[in-house]
């Protein structure tokens, strides 16, 4: 059986992030790594009391380097899979056995959650539009052609881990990851996940206009490469 590792980024979500471990937990999941990105709530210590490892970022650097921050701890522990989960409660932890399930299996070295694989879901039509218009970006900027390039649901293998390198520390890491499975030739599939809309998730999570930022950044920094 792999040695799974969950790497949670979280910023002020004392609210939802007990809920969160808890739920991993009844799951089966014991290797839970969550990195305070500079909380100034009491994140860090409902981390603590729920069992999971906790990794303390001094600021806010973004949730690209706190994944990046969770991701490099558990390869050092000698983690075989990596699984990037969110603290708001919109993902599931049962969604992340079919995930493993494609990397156990030898089909691919990641393996995305795709919102857009399933009609069990309470999306926002606003947030649908701005994803579909991810999409086009994804596969006109990148060449790559997937149903929801923009989700941050994933498993990884430490083999395609140690290849990918995550430089930016905001949102835009999503794109970033995406673009080195492309140019590196890394075997990736989509699966079907259902994401939970709510107030507080929405509140939490990206608003829709950052999308454009996002694209901003990237294209820049794609002219200068």
């Amino acid at each position: 059986m792999s040695n799974v590792y969950v790497v949670i980024p979280a910023f002020n979500e004392e609210k939802s992030i007990g809920a969160v471990i808890e739920d991993l937990h009844s799951h089966g999941y014991d290797n839970i790594v969550v990195v305070d990105d500079g909380s100034s709530d009491s994140t860090g210590e409902i981390v603590v009391n729920s069992g999971a490892v906790l990794l303390s970022h001094p600021i806010n650097r973004g949730q690209g380097a706190g994944l990046r921050t969770g991701t490099e701890y558990s390869l050092s522990k000698g983690a075989d899979i990596i699984v990037h989960f969110d603290a708001d409660g919109q993902m599931r932890a049962e969604d992340i056995a079919p995930l493993i399930n494609q990397l156990e299996s030898g089909k691919a070295e990641i393996a995305f959650g795709s919102r857009f694989m399933t009609s069990k879901t309470n999306m926002p039509l606003m947030r649908r539009f701005f994803l579909m218009i991810g999409r086009i970006f994804m596969r006109v900027m990148y060449g790559v052609s997937m149903t929801d390039p923009q989700s941050g649901f994933r498993a990884i293998t430490a083999i395609a881990a140690r290849q990918i390198q995550i430089t930016q520390r905001g949102m835009a890491h999503c794109s970033e990851i995406i673009d080195e499975v492309h140019r590196k030739k890394i075997p990736f599939v989509e699966v079907p996940v259902v994401i939970r809309y709510t107030a507080y998730s929405i509140k939490h999570g990206q608003r829709n206009l950052d999308g454009f930022r996002i694209a901003a950044r990237l294209v820049w920094g794609k002219l200068l490469k």
